[in-house]
């Protein structure tokens, strides 16, 4: 990476908005970092064609297991990726989903933004790194 590259990490980066600005961001020489859940079943298809072995020296697009729920974790990831920008495009957007379980819904939409922003500022990278919200 050069000193002047600009690096991006994006929650939700397996769906529409967060795959599409994942392409967009390469195509302009960003190295991307994208946080992906964990489940049950590997849902990437949105950037399979634009994944890179992690373990190819200067690869451009890197995949970190994470969830908005958990602030440590976010908290590590945006240690070790030390982004320019921060796209949060993560949520529980399933509206029944959001019906059954509200509060897990407020807790990953609504505190899930509080923990990023909390985790720049602990980490002291109010000045370097732009914060945008999408949800």
């Amino acid at each position: 990476m050069t000193a002047h590259q600009k690096v991006a990490l994006i929650t939700g980066i397996t769906g529409q908005d967060g795959s599409y600005l994942a392409e967009f961001l390469l195509e302009k020489g960003y190295t991307v970092h994208g946080i992906k859940r964990r489940a049950s079943s590997f849902n990437t298809a949105r950037v399979d064609h634009i994944y890179q072995d992690p373990h190819i020296e200067n690869a451009r697009f890197k995949l970190h297991y994470g969830d908005l729920s958990d602030s440590s974790n976010l908290t590590r990831i945006i240690q070790q990726t030390q982004p320019n920008e921060i796209s949060n495009l993560g949520a529980q957007s399933h509206v029944a989903v959001s019906f059954e379980s509200p509060e897990y819904t407020a807790d990953v939409d609504g505190m899930g933004t509080l923990r990023i922003l909390e985790a720049i500022r602990i980490l002291g990278l109010e000045k370097k790194t732009r914060f945008y919200q999408a949800s």
